[in-house]
């Protein structure tokens, strides 16, 4: 990545609060375990902090350093679930007509396989990823909740079908022995918060579709997940990745927030004690210190 004015910019917009990209993201403010009403983590602000799309009724577009301004699917459904949670908390018609503008392009931008091509932007050799697929699921599953057409669901069950799929398939998820890891990203290490909100998308299919298929394919997620944690904790700090990537302020703070959903939803003492423990590394002012310290060197050295 390196120390490009275009990523000194980003780094800056994200450590003021200033980047629509990592915008508080706390639990989700509708978020009832065991029903499909909002979505597990609270995207609202990639709505309400993006004036300009939402007055102009179109959908989200996100600017990278070699491609451009682009739609990047991951960005277009999570604005999709954040105005899909304002409609519930507001009954505003703006809200829930941005979601389905959201909807739209899932629809229309779905392969045949179930797949939206993601990264293909920035890696055209690696263009899948497991939570793109879990979170289109999420965003579809709530236009089947509210209009009860079939088409939405199928396309869910596509979209998490092809995120079971191996990696060897084509597909983005590695199996190892009994585990199932998501991967964000097909050709990098995996990404915790990438992990979790692909399992998510299959945990919200199991709220409509009792098929025991993806009942066991949850529950064989959820164990993995529980198994690999300290893969993620260093000791004084979370990690962002499987590979030593430590995680910024807004990341660690996601950590926290998908770990306390993740304890209400399965009940899981693991969950919960890796919360508190996260919570307790950033309460210590030392620990801060020596995080953002480790993350500038490393942002240095990509």
């Amino acid at each position: 990545m390196g120390l490009s004015v275009y990523n000194i910019k980003k780094w800056y917009k994200m450590l003021t609060g200033n980047s629509i990209m990592h915008v508080n993201q706390d639990m989700g403010k509708c978020f009832v375990p065991g029903k499909l009403e909002g979505y597990f983590n609270n995207m609202t602000e990639k709505v309400t902090k993006d004036p300009e799309t939402l007055e102009k009724k179109t959908i989200p577009m996100t600017t990278d350093e070699v491609a451009g301004v682009v739609y990047f699917p991951v960005a277009i459904f999570q604005y999709g679930l954040g105005a899909f949670d304002l409609y519930l908390m507001t009954k505003e018609e703006k809200y829930i007509s941005q979601f389905w503008n959201c909807v739209e392009f899932a629809v229309g931008n779905q392969e045949e396989s179930g797949a939206w091509n993601n990264f293909g932007f920035v890696y055209p050799e690696a263009p899948y990823g497991s939570m793109c697929q879990g979170e289109g699921a999420s965003l579809l599953l709530r236009a089947y909740k509210v209009t009860g057409e079939k088409q939405y669901l199928e396309r869910a069950q596509k979209a998490i079908e092809f995120m079971l799929k191996p990696l060897e398939q084509g597909g983005t998820s590695k199996y190892e022995g009994e585990d199932v890891l998501f991967c964000e990203f097909t050709n990098k290490p995996i990404v915790l918060n990438g992990w979790i909100f692909s399992l998510y998308g299959l945990y919200d299919l199991t709220l409509v579709d009792r098929n025991e298929k993806y009942k066991t394919a949850l529950d064989t997620a959820v164990k993995s997940l529980v198994k690999h944690l300290g893969d993620f904790d260093n000791g004084y700090w979370s990690m962002y990745d499987m590979k030593g990537k430590i995680t910024s302020p807004f990341y660690h703070n996601l950590h926290i927030a998908q770990l306390e959903a993740l304890h209400l939803t399965f009940g899981n003492a693991q969950f919960k004690e890796t919360q508190e423990k996260f919570e307790s590394y950033k309460n210590k002012q030392i620990n801060r210190n020596r995080a953002f310290i480790k993350k500038v060197v490393q942002k240095i050295a990509d």
